[in-house]
């Protein structure tokens, strides 16, 4: 992971504040029917960050217990420009019941809100092979 620099933020950059993200796939899924995408064929999936196979699964031991969540685009997100372009917020972004994911200036507001919290603001490496354009804060 690396840490973000100004150039990583952009009018069209998303921004996922991970401590909000609940992992309900509900960016995912809308990404999918409103892109009318196959059954097979998704832009992005959210990682799981705890441990089981087939099942989500917390790590750790009672009663220390925890798992979160990484929403992850892949290199065919389009990041809905004719949304953009019509002043909406890409499907993922409209969608999140979490209110986790931000773009363009509210993107901005809360990466500012998120870093004077003390919040650690980054990218994915490049071997994850994502969409550029993600910036995550976290804890």
């Amino acid at each position: 992971m690396s840490n973000v620099t100004p150039e990583h933020i952009g009018k069209g950059t998303i921004l996922v504040n991970l401590q909000r993200c609940t992992g309900c796939w509900t960016c995912s899924l809308a990404c999918k029917v409103g892109n009318c995408l196959a059954d097979d064929e998704y832009r992005m999936t959210v990682r799981t960050e705890g441990s089981g196979e087939g099942i989500d699964r917390p790590v750790g031991t009672w009663p220390d217990l925890h798992m979160s969540w990484t929403p992850v685009w892949s290199q065919n997100c389009t990041k809905c420009p004719e949304r953009i372009a019509a002043g909406e917020e890409p499907y993922c972004v409209h969608s999140c019941p979490s209110k986790a994911l931000s773009i363009g200036e509210k993107a901005e507001e809360e990466l500012d809100h998120l870093k004077e919290k003390g919040f650690r603001v980054f990218t994915l490496p490049a071997w994850e092979g994502s969409k550029d354009g993600i910036v995550y804060a976290s804890k």
